[in-house]
Parts: C-alpha cells; structure tokens; sequence
C-alpha cells in the first residue's frame, strides 16, 4: 500500500513521524509496503530497506513547535498563528548530500493527547528518531523521559536526537545545564530556533550519517528557509556552544530524574 502523497523515487527515503499532545504536530513514519525491498545505493554505503522505507519520528509535547519546525523546511515560512493539526498530511522534505539525494517523508497528525494510544503504531519500525522540547517550558522537558522510553519500547536502539527548541527566546526556563537526559542515555543534543534558523539542519545531518554509516556525509545544498525573524549573533551563538560544552563538562545528577535548579 502506498502512503498518500508518497512518490516513488530511486533515492534514499527516511520517513519522519510528529507526535505529541494537542497543538504541536506530529511527524510520523511508517511502513506501508508489505514484503517490498528496496536497494539503494549511497555514495559508498549500500541501504538495504526492507518494507519501503527507513522510518523516523519526531516526538514532543505542546508548544515544542514540531509542526513549525517541519514546515520551516518545506514551506520556507515560520508558523506565527498557532493552530493544532488536523487528520494527517504527507509531505516530503528533501535534503542533497555529497553521496546523493535523500528525502524525509514527514507525516503530520493531530497532536491530541487524547490519540496518544496510535503512537505504537506510529513506531513500529522505527529506525530513527527527533525528540523535541520546548527551552521555554520546564514541563516539555520533564516530559522527555516519556517520549524516549516510548521509543525504545517500540524501537528498541535507533537513533535519536534531543532537540531543545526556542533558544532564540530570552530568559529560557530550561538552561544548558539543566539538560542531562542525553547524557545518560547516550543521544545527541541539538539547541535550535525556528524563527532563526539556528541549528535547523544539523538534527537531520546526524540522523541522515547514522543511517548511512557515513561520517563523512554532508549537505551541499540547503533547502529554501524564510529569512530569519531573529538574529542570534555570533556572540551569542558562541555562548550558546560555550554553555553546552561547560554542562558536559559536569557530573551527572546522581537522580533518575534532571533536577531543575
């Protein structure tokens, strides 16, 4: 079975799937097509996908801005009037690396946390995933706990990202130092903005070299984003990067718990 919106290509094709509570978004992947394999070959490495496509997910709780975050890279536009999704819609972001052309096909649906019970299904196959939060809101964070051992329920070892999203927003509740989760469960950590750009492609690019087993991979072409609405200078870029390496420097909590302080 085909999903809608869904062409068939001859590049690589990794599929993202948003969810979360009402008002964010919710990119989904899964696999629809019983019994296919698909052989690709990129640059040097060889993807053998069984069922269709890789498939990755972008997790988080209302406010994160998951939906904002997808349709910065599709439609070039930052989302200023906050809506919740309805029903599901397809679409495919492409990205262009040294090895070739690869697409996300990211699947929107309703952020309700009243159809928390479809995430299994959401899951299912998972080879990747994106856990967003939102760095202006303590709970989204405390909630990541939730979303990750989710994930690996269904998923098992994938690889995911941390995202913390909104740095551009001054006097942010959920700082550098409080941000652990990561660290104890070996993910990578990303700050971003959407309404900057900072930090917007860099997620991807991890996943994208993890399923390639390419260190080496690259974008040489980046897909067309809005100019951003907020400047972050480069001071503060770099003490944002200052920030991150100073709290990776610390111990861990000794909690199961990141403690906010």
């Amino acid at each position: 079975m085909a999903l809608p919106n869904q062409a068939t290509v001859d590049y690589p094709s990794f599929k993202l799937v948003i969810v979360g509570d009402g008002g964010t978004g919710h990119l989904g992947y899964l696999c629809y097509l019983d019994g296919i394999s698909f052989h690709f070959s990129f640059g040097k490495v060889c993807l053998d996908w069984r069922e269709g496509f890789l498939i990755s997910f972008l997790c988080g709780w209302s406010t994160a801005g998951k939906t904002t975050f997808v349709k910065r890279h599709l439609t070039g536009e930052f989302e200023k009037k906050y809506e919740p999704t309805i029903g599901v819609e397809v679409h495919p972001l492409d990205f262009f690396t040294n090895c070739g052309k690869i697409r996300f096909y990211c699947w929107d649906t309703a952020g309700q946390e009243k159809f928390g019970g479809l995430r299994d299904g959401y899951y299912i196959h998972g080879q990747c995933a994106i856990i967003m939060f939102d760095v202006t809101a303590r709970l989204t964070y405390k909630n990541v706990p939730t979303w990750h051992r989710d994930l690996c329920r269904v998923c098992e070892n994938i690889p995911i990202v941390l995202c913390g999203n909104k740095v551009d927003v001054k006097n942010g509740q959920v700082k550098a130092k409080m941000v652990t989760f990561h660290r104890k469960k070996n993910l990578q950590y990303y700050e971003i903005s959407a309404k900057s750009n900072y930090n917007f492609e860099k997620p991807f690019l991890y996943l994208a070299r993890k399923l390639a087993g390419d260190a080496s991979l690259h974008f040489v072409e980046s897909p067309a984003l809005a100019p951003p609405e907020v400047q972050i200078d480069m001071a503060v870029q770099q003490q944002y990067e200052a920030e991150i390496a100073a709290a990776a420097a610390q111990p861990l909590p000794d909690d199961d718990d990141d403690a906010f302080e």
